[in-house]
């Protein structure tokens, strides 16, 4: 892990091993031992002498196991922290009371192993809660020494890949993983107490069903057919709802082969719950409540500070989403009687045009645009139009606007919710519309129409209203973290040049050559002419240019050209820039890329989001069509050096 240990680790670590030969030899090895009963943990211990004085004594006998994390040797006497599955405490260990040949031994563990400790609880003169060590036993051998530090960006980069040294090191992550825990059972005690039955639902599919994501792709041998991992729950979960199983809910996880961000991991965790006889507005009430409810027993408040803000979730606010529009834009799109004029309102305002330019499209262009961004109090926002919602029921009132809504916290989605619809017909030509529009989009998609689905429809769905959220993004809001990967304990990563696999030299293959751009015909190509006017330097000193490294890369939603960069600039603070070059590039070949960007430029914001600076391209034109080409860098050339 670099940057993480000393400079002498490599000669810390031959110590080390020495220590175990010569354990071995004598007989002592510690990974021969296969058991060491505990009486007791650290933080009971506290607890129940939380009063107990200084220079006092307990008459109790303990036996403790746990990771040395400290240790201070003082002649006859010494001092080492021992950290169990509950904290830490003190042990003191003396020469006269271990007897000579222990407290030799002792002397030689290093912080990093792993002991069991028998002896007498106390307080010392310090008043510090101790046990007075009789028996120290090496129960293993820590052959690698733990970092002095970890933080900063490098070092967070390091964390997420080690995760085990992250929770050795940092015990405040370990909680972050323990109320991680108490959220899901908190979820789950709630939608049980609602007479919800939890249910398990394939996670390999067939064929590409349900939302519109690329799946992960794999090969089933004994079959002889391809299948994908789920991008969702759902139409498996309302198939049982047909079968008469009224309330069903599944924690599932879901694999989606798209970008990855602060917000975004490959794959990720949700909850999908269905509810017989019941609408949206049945789904908004029970979100209310059961959010109420986990972040009360959870959290002990309602009150919940976010990343220096604090979210009130004891006060949810309800907008239809042409209500929301008109609030924060300005614009009445009941005023709008054509796609036509919504297509006017759009240019005028900049709003980017969706694929198909329909009012209802429109309209979700503007909320993503104007509105999301806003939200930052839990808000309810509901009557999406049917062009973005594929599958929910549509208002007898209104059939351009179905009965679907999401809810905001933080300027995030945070859940999505229906009254499902039912009508087998209406559902088989939605379906089949949408697979041929994604077709059309990309023809390289194996999306197919869920026949089966439309068939147990036929059978008959009562009315129901349905649930999706993110567990992720609700962990992230109640333990205050920034980065979803904060919250899963072992993250999507790119593997490291040390941490990828070498194939087995028998059994090796010739690699598959590294995608070559197709060389540019020069004789075709025509360039800007080179500008007449000189630039005096004072002003051209004024932009700064640096060195950044991708850290993540997603397409932005609903946009045709933009990608999203999350980049380490060198300043420890991620930064977020938008590049409209995805005619160009596809997201996941520019993660680890090393490029460069004028970092002092106001932030603009483009499809509701704040891009802070601008990466550089070089552009071109070859038989009258721009060819576009992303300044890359040698990958040796640190975040952050400036460019002069």
């Amino acid at each position: 892990m670099p940057n993480q240990t000393p400079v002498n680790a490599a000669s810390e670590q031959a110590v080390r091993r020495q220590k175990l030969a010569d354990l071995r030899a004598a007989g002592c090895d510690p990974f021969a031992i296969t058991k060491y009963e505990q009486t007791d943990f650290s933080a009971d211990l506290q607890a129940r002498f939380k009063d107990l004085p200084a220079e006092s004594e307990t008459g109790m006998t303990v036996r403790l196991a746990g990771r040395l994390v400290s240790k201070r040797v003082m002649g006859k006497a010494s001092f080492a922290h021992l950290r169990d599955k509950a904290g830490d405490i003190q042990i003191f260990a003396k020469k006269d009371v271990l007897g000579e040949e222990a407290y030799a031994a002792f002397k030689k563990l290093d912080v990093g192993d792993i002991v069991g400790c028998e002896g007498e609880v106390f307080r010392t003169r310090m008043g510090e809660l101790s046990v007075r060590a009789a028996r120290i036993t090496l129960l293993a051998k820590s052959l690698l020494p733990l970092p002095e530090k970890f933080h900063g960006l490098t070092d967070r980069e390091a964390r997420y890949r080690q995760r085990y040294v992250d929770l050795i090191v940092n015990p405040e992550v370990k909680q972050t993983f323990i109320k991680r825990s108490a959220i899901l059972r908190e979820l789950r005690s709630y939608l049980d107490g609602k007479g919800f039955l939890e249910v398990e639902t394939p996670i390999l599919t067939p064929f590409e069903i349900g939302a519109s994501a690329r799946p992960f792709l794999t090969h089933h041998n004994t079959l002889d057919m391809d299948m994908v991992l789920r991008i969702e729950t759902e139409l498996y979960l309302k198939r049982l709802v047909v079968g008469g199983m009224d309330r069903v809910y599944e924690v599932g996880r879901i694999f989606r082969n798209e970008g990855m961000d602060p917000k975004h991991n490959p794959e990720f965790t949700t909850i999908e719950l269905y509810q017989a006889y019941t609408d949206y507005h049945g789904m908004m009430d029970l979100v209310e409540e059961m959010m109420k409810t986990v972040a009360g027993k959870v959290c002990g408040t309602l009150q919940i500070p976010y990343q220096g803000q604090v979210i009130d979730l004891s006060h949810w606010e309800r907008m239809t989403m042409k209500e929301a529009v008109r609030k924060y834009s300005g614009v009445d799109f009941d005023t709008v009687g054509s796609d036509e004029e919504a297509v006017a309102l759009a240019k005028q305002h900049k709003v980017e045009l969706p694929e198909i330019p329909t009012k209802g499209a429109i309209l979700a262009e503007f909320f993503d645009a104007y509105v999301e961004e806003k939200l930052i109090q839990p808000t309810f926002i509901y009557d999406y139009p049917v062009e973005v919602s594929p599958l929910a029921k549509r208002k007898a009132d209104d059939p351009m606007f179905t009965e679907r809504f999401e809810y905001f916290i933080n300027a995030t989605e945070f859940g999505n919710a229906f009254s499902e619809l039912n009508d087998p017909i209406d559902q088989k030509g939605r379906f089949e519309r949408q697979v041929a529009e994604r077709k059309q989009l990309d023809p390289a998609s194996k999306a197919q129409v869920d026949y089966d689905y439309v068939t147990a429809l036929e059978y008959g769905l009562p009315p129901t209203g349905g649930l999706g959220f993110g567990v992720d993004r609700l962990v992230m809001l109640l333990t205050d973290s920034a980065s979803i990967r904060d919250v899963l304990l072992f993250p999507t990563m790119k593997p490291t040049a040390a941490e990828k696999p070498a194939a087995p030299a028998e059994s090796a293959a010739p690699a598959a050559p590294a995608p070559v751009k197709a060389a540019v015909d020069l004789s075709k190509v025509r360039i800007e002419p080179l500008f007449a006017d000189f630039v005096d330097f004072d002003t051209f000193s004024k932009s700064d240019f640096r060195v950044v490294k991708v850290k993540a890369c997603e397409a932005v939603p609903k946009s045709k050209k933009l990608l999203k960069f999350l980049l380490d600039d060198g300043s420890g603070t991620d930064r977020v820039i938008l590049s409209g070059i995805h005619n160009y590039y596809e997201p996941e070949a520019l993660v680890g890329k090393t490029c460069v960007a004028i970092t002092n430029l106001p932030p603009r914001k483009m499809m509701g989001i704040d891009s802070c600076g601008m990466l550089i391209s070089a552009v071109y034109e070859v038989d009258g069509a721009e060819g576009l080409d992303l300044l890359m860098l040698d990958d040796g050339i640190p975040a952050g050096a400036k460019l002069y």
